[in-house]
């Protein structure tokens, strides 16, 4: 989802590639589009989707089926408890690297007891490729600090910036989080602002699901994974082997590369920073969508945010 604010939305060349600048006071939602096979389904147009913000009907004042450019960062739980999982961590980061598109960016984030970035947000991807094959695991899992700080960076950037790029977070652990001082709810919130997209892919061995079932916070490391991916319009993976990873990142860069950019003026004039939900459908039959749950409606400065 995007917010922005003044006269017109433009697009404008750069780096070999068109990016967008935001203009109007515009809502806008990335959505994903499947058939009743989860293929990608393309050849939309604006007159095929229905947005209602509330349980009100929107009319789509934006549309575009054009590719924009991704910020990926890789957040990589290194912690004592990923020490049997480290292989998966690397082949699933590295995959992602090579899905990169020209004008995409990525960066790497390293997640113990602490939060250390180790490559920054560029489209350097044999920079990437090498801070992924120096992490090693020990220490603790400030998963939720590195979800917050990665949020509130993005963030940062986009408004500095007014650039409309979509964004997206890459969550690849064991799920449980044991060191942070920021809190799940802290990071929900944070996540439901930013509109910003994060997928998860929790990896656990057979031990760690047997022992699942006895240990709460096992449990709610998975549903901090899935709420968080369900909340923002993405998807949580749960791989239980190493050959199930290429499977996974290539859905994940086949989704980001095949969505549908929707922009509407809402009809709630209110700049009051309630949490308002957003619906959107397709008019054909057997199709779903899928987008993030809803935005913030908090215009105390101008933002332009895609997802």
């Amino acid at each position: 989802m995007w917010v922005v604010g003044g006269t017109a939305a433009k697009p404008a060349a750069q780096g070999g590639h068109t990016t967008f600048r935001s203009g109007v006071d515009l809502v806008a939602l990335s959505v994903v589009v499947t058939d009743g096979r989860d293929k990608f389904v393309s050849g939309l147009a604006s007159a095929d989707f229905i947005v209602a913000e509330d349980g009100v009907p929107q009319e789509i004042s934006f549309f575009s089926a054009t590719p924009v450019p991704i910020d990926l960062a890789l957040l990589l739980d290194t912690s004592a408890s990923m020490v049997d999982k480290m292989s998966m961590v690397h082949e699933a980061a590295t995959g992602f690297v090579a899905s990169a598109k020209p004008g995409d960016r990525i960066t790497i984030v390293d997640i113990k007891d602490g939060v250390k970035v180790l490559h920054p947000l560029d489209e350097d991807l044999n920079g990437a490729r090498e801070a992924i094959r120096t992490t090693a695991a020990r220490g603790g899992t400030a998963l939720y600090n590195g979800l917050y700080m990665t949020l509130r960076d993005l963030v940062r950037l986009r408004r500095s910036t007014g650039e409309i790029r979509r964004q997206a977070i890459l969550v690849l652990s064991d799920g449980d989080d044991t060191a942070s001082l920021v809190g799940f709810d802290d990071v929900m919130d944070a996540a439901r602002q930013s509109g910003i997209a994060i997928y998860t892919i929790t990896l656990r061995t057979d031990l760690q699901r047997l022992l699942a079932r006895d240990k709460s916070t096992a449990v709610s490391g998975e549903f901090a994974m899935r709420a968080l991916a369900q909340e923002t319009g993405a998807r949580a993976f749960f791989p239980g082997v190493a050959s199930e990873l290429t499977g996974v990142y290539g859905t994940i860069a086949d989704e980001l590369a095949s969505q549908y950019s929707l922009g509407y003026i809402s009809k709630n004039p209110r700049r009051d920073g309630a949490y308002r939900r957003v619906v959107v459908r397709v008019t054909q039959t057997g199709i779903r969508t899928r987008t993030r749950a809803g935005y913030v409606a908090d215009l105390t400065r101008p933002v332009a945010t895609l997802r």
